[in-house]
């Protein structure tokens, strides 16, 4: 009975401990990320300063000091300077939630309490250019993925000269993304509200057009279009990957579907315009 006893605290205690690392690890990124980003320096400090008190309230549980894990205090600085803070803290918040389920489990009401106040205010911290318009970013970005991966499997299959294809994409894709933006300003400005319509042109041009470099540049650096088109093929799926996985944490939305459906979109493009190149190329004979 005792020994069951003590094995019940000690697995009780080590929880504890584990919770208590999480707290002055969230505290230090939240102290860091204060200093990042002015606008919300006060609501950032004071959830700060509430870590830091949970962190005390368990060390006089567990009754030992623990050390921050620094490498994820690395990895959320990081993810605030590529991705922004809009993006960071919804990631962050995902780890509220756990730590919601680890406070009741192991009864402490306040803690939780706290937890959930949490969560309302990174909410009220949603205020960040690159998110307002993230709108435009995914018209640019998905429209880049479907006409080009497309426009690449069919110019492959009939043309078979790497250096040719990504001359074409590039030329392609130059011109989607300057009528993309172009589309966008006039929709924006006749739609008027508080979206600019300038700001929200250039982030759909700069998504297409990023989008369009990454995609042909196999071709650039490799002399066979098909392994080209294999490569070009993988920077798409990386690159439906990475976007979705952010508009999807971004918008609280289902990944997996935000994923499949995007994937399935662009691959199934590719592959019927790859079946035109190669009708193309029986039809017309095309030897380059």
């Amino acid at each position: 009975m005792t020994s069951n006893g003590e094995r019940k605290y000690s697995s009780t205690n080590l929880l504890l401990m584990k919770m208590q690392k999480a707290e002055m690890t969230e505290y230090i990124v939240y102290s860091r990320l204060s200093k990042l980003d002015q606008k919300n320096s006060e609501i950032l400090m004071r959830i700060a300063k509430d870590e830091l008190n949970h962190y005390k309230k368990l060390k006089n549980l567990t009754k030992v000091d623990v050390t921050p894990n620094w490498w994820r205090v690395i990895f959320y600085l990081l993810l605030a300077r590529f991705f922004g803070l809009t993006f960071t803290l919804k990631l962050m918040e995902r780890g509220e939630e756990g730590a919601q389920i680890k406070y009741s489990e192991v009864g402490q009401k306040e803690l939780l309490k706290d937890e959930e106040e949490h969560e309302r205010l990174l909410l009220s911290l949603i205020d960040e250019e690159k998110i307002e318009y993230i709108g435009s970013m995914v018209l640019g970005l998905n429209d880049a993925l479907v006409e080009l991966t497309g426009a690449l499997a069919g110019l492959t299959l009939a043309i078979q000269n790497s250096k040719i294809v990504a001359l074409s994409g590039v030329i392609t894709g130059l011109a989607a993304a300057l009528s993309m933006s172009a589309s966008d300003y006039l929709s924006r400005k006749s739609e008027g509200g508080s979206k600019k319509p300038f700001r929200s042109a250039l982030y759909t041009g700069v998504a297409y057009l990023i989008t369009v470099l990454f995609l042909v540049f196999p071709y650039i650096v490799i002399d066979r279009p098909m392994i080209s088109l294999f490569w070009t093929i993988l920077n798409a799926v990386l690159v439906i990957f990475l976007f979705t996985f952010f508009v999807s944490v971004v918008k609280e939305q289902n990944f997996k579907k935000n994923f499949l459906e995007m994937f399935s979109i662009s691959m199934g493009v590719a592959a019927v315009s790859f079946l035109i190149g190669l009708v193309a190329r029986k039809i017309f004979n095309i030897e380059i």
